[in-house]
């Protein structure tokens, strides 16, 4: 594996500014160049998309092919989740993937994103791509663009969906437009309306939102030295919009793009300078800042720090960490990884990857790290608070055979404990050294009980026999490739006084098989027996429950998995329950305690895939352990007076 795009004048630059850039959290991108933040919060995770400026310019102009994401629970480490679309995706696109931003609505999400359309004179459009999952992949949802008035000032769509359930598009370049989205998020009624008069100095990069019931209109000015972020405000969706100044200055780039959150309690604005060495106004790159609203709800002059946020709660070292979660790198890439998600690659001699906040408690005394190499391999060196810092242990990496031939490698670790900044530092021979996936310490002291009553990742296992993780559609990763036999497990999960239910988020794209509950091994106790049906797809999801008697106390959990040949079904997560469990009415799929043509329509829906149901049981109504046209066929008999009772 070469290193294409590391030229050797790069190198000299990156070379001068590490001495400066060790401890810097800004930008909180550096494997790549980033801009034009869009930041969403889901699932307690501040999730950005931004934009890709290419590192080889064409025609000496904005390069950009495809839109990137990134995630963090803690607003300093972020995971590269790779590219969830890219311009090639619309047949209709011939380039320029610039500022987009994605939206839930309907079970959905909804990314809105203007391209050059083909054979158009260079014109640009605004489209809508679609997609079960935040991260994606989305596909184009319309087969054309969805905005197509302006030539090129249709750009940089910003939407928002306001309490009462109207979405918002707004847009534009020199003027400001909007128009109001329907229901299903990919075509708009009424004409679109331009703001007459536009927020004072208007430009570009438009984000859009409320607090408080103030509507904010954040976007890029035209300062003295080149776009600035300023803002205007009105207590209507539609303007008129009230001028309140300037938020934030340009650096080392003449556009700008501004993305405000609440996340946790804190507020944050995301931009992007040229501030990555090779950086300018076409390679620019991501940066963050939080602040506080003065108390009118008014936004302060926000200054650019090197910094970043305050983190948010420490690394936890002891569960499996993606490779991609990063705060600070010299000189890797990332990549799609045979294994699922992502995975750093282009690992030379001397660079490094910096993890803030890791809490090590009393001591680590072990490290695991999931690695690959096509060549003779290096070694990782971990080290504390810089890449120079204390060395608590090395873990060699031999070659594998391949990139994408994963192996895990193990090394003990000493002089651990308490919080610091973690660095993973490569080293090595000349060229490429190895791929990382993942990485996970060991600890010598007991791990707190962990709650059978929260929410637990089929993927955050102890031990495990067979199985292998798996992207997840709806984020994260799974418990995937689960044969007869295979089994998870979790120490010291604390059941309290007693559960009485157990609920797993299961898919199976063949006939599934049955969970089962033991404690303490594998061989221990069984507690409850899951049945999971098929559901289609590896990636079509539904909840499964069944009761459980025996467990009480404390023990470690092994989920055993068994059926017939073949793999038998994937595991998101998984939760106990304590106390009575309510019975489930046969029939009353939207559990209003009656059955009717509501029922009917879901069962409807669920049979030809147009809107699954979460919860199978009350839809199984010959009790065979899946819900089909038989089903459907009992419901309607139900409905017509022809039977009183069902099977199951």
């Amino acid at each position: 594996m070469k290193k294409l795009c590391k030229a050797i004048a790069f190198l000299f630059i990156v070379s001068l500014f590490l001495p400066a850039m060790c401890y810097a959290d800004n930008p909180m991108v550096q494997t790549l160049y980033t801009a034009d933040p869009a930041p969403m919060v889901y699932d307690d995770t501040c999730y950005v998309f931004t934009t890709h400026d290419e590192d080889t310019i064409v025609n000496n102009f904005y390069t950009m092919n495809d839109w990137r994401c990134y995630s963090s629970k803690d607003m300093v480490n972020w995971t590269d989740h790779g590219s969830p679309l890219s311009y090639n995706t619309f047949s209709w696109a011939q380039g320029d993937a610039w500022a987009g931003q994605v939206i839930q609505r309907n079970g959905k999400f909804y990314f809105y994103v203007p391209m050059t359309r083909k054979n158009a004179g260079g014109a640009r459009v605004i489209g809508v791509a679609v997609s079960d999952s935040l991260t994606g992949p989305y596909t184009d949802a319309l087969g054309k663009p969805l905005i197509t008035n302006h030539g090129a000032r249709d750009i940089d769509p910003t939407v928002y969906i306001d309490n009462n359930g109207q979405a918002y598009l707004y847009w534009g370049n020199g003027s400001l437009y909007h128009v109001k989205l329907n229901q299903d998020m990919i075509s708009y009624s009424g004409g679109i309306v331009e703001a007459s008069p536009k927020p004072t100095s208007f430009i570009e990069g438009p984000w859009f939102y409320k607090r408080n019931n103030l509507y904010y209109m954040v976007y890029a000015g035209m300062g003295s030295g080149g776009e600035d972020i300023r803002y205007a405000t009105s207590t209507s969706p539609t303007g008129p919009w009230s001028y309140k100044g300037v938020i934030m200055n340009s650096k080392n780039s003449y556009t700008n793009h501004p993305g405000v959150i609440d996340y946790k309690g804190n507020s944050y604005m995301f931009y992007h300078t040229g501030e990555l060495p090779g950086g300018g106004s076409y390679h620019r790159s991501v940066c963050v800042e939080q602040f506080n609203y003065n108390a009118d709800g008014t936004i302060p002059s926000i200054p650019m720090t090197k910094n970043g946020p305050a983190q948010i709660g420490n690394l936890d070292p002891y569960v499996k960490n993606e490779g991609e979660t990063i705060c600070w790198s010299s000189g890797v890439k990332t990549e799609k990884c045979s294994e699922g998600g992502m995975n750093v690659c282009n690992i030379d001699n001397g660079d490094y990857i910096k993890v803030k906040g890791v809490d090590f408690g009393s001591g680590a005394t072990s490290f695991d790290a999931r690695v690959s190499s096509a060549t003779s391999g290096g070694n990782i060196e971990l080290r504390l608070d810089s890449p120079t810092g204390k060395l608590i242990g090395t873990c060699a990496v031999s070659g594998t055979g391949g990139w994408q031939t994963w192996t895990t490698k193990s090394c003990d670790i000493s002089g651990a404990s308490g919080v610091h900044d973690l660095y993973l530092k490569f080293t090595g021979g000349s060229g490429s050294l190895l791929n990382l996936n993942w990485w996970k310490f060991g600890g010598n002291v007991p791990a707190e009980p962990k709650s059978a009553f929260e929410k637990i990742e089929g993927e955050s296992y102890d031990v495990q026999s067979g199985i292998q993780s798996v992207s997840c559609s709806e984020g994260g990763e799974a418990v995937g490739y689960t044969e007869n036999g295979d089994y998870t497990a979790y120490k010291k999960i604390d059941f309290g006084s007693g559960a009485t239910g157990f609920q797993a988020r299961v898919s199976s794209a063949t006939s599934g098989g049955k969970i089962e509950i033991r404690l303490d091994s594998i061989t221990g106790p069984v507690v409850g027996t899951c049945t999971v049906p098929g559901t289609g797809d590896w990636q079509t999801w539904v909840d499964v429950r069944c009761d459980v008697s025996g467990a009480s106390g404390e023990h470690d959990l092994y989920l055993k998995y068994t059926g017939g040949s073949g793999y038998l079904f994937n595991v998101n997560w998984f939760t106990f329950s304590k106390g009575s469990i309510p019975e489930k009415l046969l029939g009353d799929l939207n559990s209003d305690g009656k059955i009717d043509s509501i029922d009917f329509t879901l069962m409807k829906k669920h049979i030809l895939g147009l809107e699954l149901l979460e919860d199978l049981t009350p839809a199984d109504l010959d009790g065979n352990g899946g819900v089909n046209s038989l089903d459907f066929s009992l419901l309607k008999q139900y409905l017509l007076g022809i039977i009183s009772e069902f099977p199951g």
